[in-house]
């Protein structure tokens, strides 16, 4: 797959050196422009689906870019676009040109906009707000209409900043209760004195904010918009401005300090979407996918409400050196709202590497191996690695008399495709195990060639809708070659496409005047199952799937902005696994326990309120009104609490070279007893292995068939 890489990138150069990359082109003082440019090329050459940029999509990029300013809209006017609309299909050949007037008429208004805006927002934060009085705030933007008026954008303005100060004054009078209630004689806070502070608060927050954006500079801005138009040809491609390359590369190496969490910004809000293995979110174990950061504190700091901010200047606020608190107040997945405090540190990258353990279930011996992503150290592929790790983790579990084994790939991002080749290849002899693409190219399978089987057992693997990329592929061929039974989430998370990085920079002479040009990552290939479908959308449908906090509500590629679709091609010629499984009875037997296993009931209840919760977009601005919805809220979530509580009768343990190292290493075991105790409460682990008994019962029957047919 690397070295269909390199043949795309000297295609680019040898055309790009032939083409209108001229130094006639370079003499043009304007940078802007050659970066749409250069942009546009490297898009139109190297994208594995191209974009055709035509009316159609010059509409999406207006609208995009339009959203991604003012995605609140309490900064243009519908007059403004009414004017900025002249170039709502125009926009496609302002590219092809190089022309930049629709962003320079849509910045400059902007700027006007955020200056106005910033005098609004002081005025009205000058006077108190009224709690008591009955009206809603509606929150779905997408839905909202541009105000006529500057009187009517006023008011827009009046009940954003008004529903700020509100959650602040409710938090401020739950605090003076739980005050009073621990200190009899503690005089609380008139009424009065909370709503200014909330104000004060609400306006030091909307301080922060503007200055932010006062250090912004017109490059940032035209980066947004270079991004408005990449974004349309799928989730995964994107400009880096150079210092933006360089913290992408720091990322990249695992080298970096902060919560360990990755963020999107969507509409208005921060999201996490990823949760680092090994990073203090992860070892907290507080925050989960789909919760939204509303406020960033810096330790006992009032914090800042980062509601409308760029994702890069929230980060700047969240990030920071190893060993400082920051309280994040998070907007949970379930619609309840929560301040957590996590203390910044560095990745441990031995958290992110693959583990096992020993299970007993009844007479059987079992293994279980967690493996966080598919690493690989690029430089020295014999160094450590996921497949070399998980090959030497299936010896010791054989060696401790395993009958079956999990693999658990829960949360697994992806990683290393070369990893993934070689752990499918340690459960089948051999045979093809990924087909891959590149626009304009013949497919590539990629196939394990070892015929040693090094596992031959039962194997059950454990996914959910974070599972993805290299997951996927692990999982989907194990599921085509009939080798392994996949439980989880109704399907993973459906990214089926690879992306690479090119620097901009090489499609330039020396001697030039432009400096440092950025970088573009863009989507090259794409994955393909060896039954032929793609991986892409539709993920990896598990054969048993159980319900979970994920089910109803938008996660997976699918919920993206403009993925690339399904599609199909030839399937690779591969023959499935000749065990002794039983799949029908094994999923059979499964369903009827789950059926009647009231903590999977519970779970799908939380699933379906947390989508009703996600769904809601009407908030009353009436104090008493908000204050029930919260009680009732967190009233609801109590019932959930059961859910934590839930534990199974199953015992793990390390195995014994762990066992030796913890003797010395109390981190580790400590690492070691909490991963355990958490796995005798997981429901999904539980069945995993219920399966495994049942593949094992089914197997030694049919052996037993066999050698008496014999």
């Amino acid at each position: 797959m690397k070295r269909n890489f390199v043949y795309l990138l000297a295609a680019l150069l040898i055309s790009a050196a032939s083409c209108s990359f001229t130094n006639k082109t370079f003499d043009n003082p304007d940078k802007d422009k050659l970066l749409i440019q250069l942009i546009s090329y490297v898009l139109e050459k190297g994208h594995f689906n191209p974009s055709e940029m035509d009316d159609s999509f010059s509409e999406k990029v207006f609208d995009q870019y339009i959203r991604m300013l003012d995605p609140s809209k309490r900064y243009f006017l519908q007059s403004d676009m009414e004017e900025f609309e002249v170039y709502r299909d125009q926009i496609d050949d302002q590219i092809k040109e190089s022309d930049i007037t629709f962003f320079e008429l849509v910045y400059t208004r902007f700027v006007k906009r955020m200056g106005e805006g910033r005098e609004v927002y002081k005025e009205i934060l000058e006077k108190p707000f009224d709690f008591s009085k009955n009206e809603n705030i509606d929150m779905d933007y997408d839905n909202l209409s541009y105000v006529s008026s500057k009187k009517e954008l006023k008011d827009r303005w009046r009940k954003y900043l008004k529903f700020s100060a509100l959650s602040s004054y409710v938090s401020r009078i739950e605090e003076e209760e739980g005050k009073k209630e621990e200190d009899a004689g503690y005089t609380m806070k008139s009424p009065e004195e909370v709503e200014k502070e909330a104000r004060e608060s609400t306006l030091k927050n909307q301080d922060d904010f503007f200055d932010l954006v006062d250090d912004l500079e017109r490059k940032d801005w035209f980066v947004m918009y270079l991004n408005a138009i990449v974004s349309e040809f799928d989730p995964h491609t994107y400009y880096f401005a150079p210092e933006e390359k360089d913290r992408f590369d720091t990322s990249m190496s695992g080298k970096f300090e902060g919560i360990g969490a990755r963020l999107q910004r969507k509409n208005d809000r921060i999201k996490i979407v990823e949760i680092i293995s090994g990073g203090p979110a992860w070892r907290g174990n507080e925050v989960e996918v789909g919760d939204e950061i509303l406020r960033v504190g810096q330790g006992d700091e009032e914090p800042v409400d980062i509601i409308g901010m760029r994702l890069d200047d929230a980060v700047k606020l969240i990030k920071g050196p190893k060993g400082s608190e920051v309280k994040l107040t998070l907007k949970k997945v379930d619609g309840t709202t929560e301040v957590i405090s996590i203390v910044r540190d560095v990745v441990e990258l031995e958290e992110s590497y693959a583990k096992s353990s020993i299970v007993k279930k009844g007479a059987k011996v079992f293994g279980v191996i967690n493996l966080p992503k598919f690493y690989i150290d690029f430089d020295n592929y014999n160094d450590r690695n996921a497949a070399s790790d998980v090959e030497q983790e299936i010896e010791r579990l054989k060696k401790e008399g395993m009958e079956g084994l999990v693999l658990d790939l829960r949360g697994n991002g992806g990683g290393s495709l070369k990893t993934v080749v070689d752990m499918a290849g340690f459960f089948i002899k051999d045979g093809p195990i990924v087909q891959v693409k590149s626009s304009g190219k013949r497919k590539e399978v990629l196939s394990d060639t070892d015929k040693r089987v090094q596992w031959d057992g039962p194997l059950v693997i454990l996914v959910n809708e974070l599972s993805a990329s290299a997951s996927e592929i692990l999982a989907a061929a194990m599921q085509d070659y009939k080798r392994a039974v996949v439980i989880g989430s109704k399907q993973t998370y459906g990214k089926g496409t690879v992306q690479n990085v090119i620097d901009l920079n090489q499609f330039l002479s020396q001697k030039n005047d432009f400096g440092d040009v950025g970088a573009l990552k863009l989507t090259t290939q794409k994955f393909y199952r060896i039954n032929g479908g793609s991986t892409q959308l539709e993920g990896v449908k598990s054969d048993i799937p159980i319900p979970d906090r994920y089910s109803y509500i938008n996660i997976g590629e699918k919920d993206q902005e403009n993925p690339l679709p399904w599609d199909k091609i030839d399937p690779a010629s591969y023959q499935a696994w000749d065990g002794y499984v039983n799949y029908d009875y094994t999923v059979a037997k499964s369903k009827e326990r789950m059926a009647g296993n009231p903590q999977l009931a519970l779970i799908d209840e939380n699933a379906q309120w947390v989508k009703e919760k996600q769904d809601e977009n009407q908030y009353s601005l009436n104090y008493e009104s908000y204050r029930k919805a919260i009680d009732q809220d967190e009233k609801r979530a109590k019932r959930f609490d059961a859910l934590s509580d839930y534990k199974t009768d199953l015992t793990y343990r390390s195995l014994p070279y762990e066992e030796a190292l913890m003797e010395k290493d109390t981190v580790l075991r400590d690492r070691r007893k909490s991963w355990h105790e958490n796995l005798s409460k997981d429901v999904y682990m539980e069945e995993a292995l219920n399966i495994l008994a049942d593949l094992q019962t089914t197997s030694d029957n049919k052996k037993r068939l066999a050698k008496v047919r014999d």
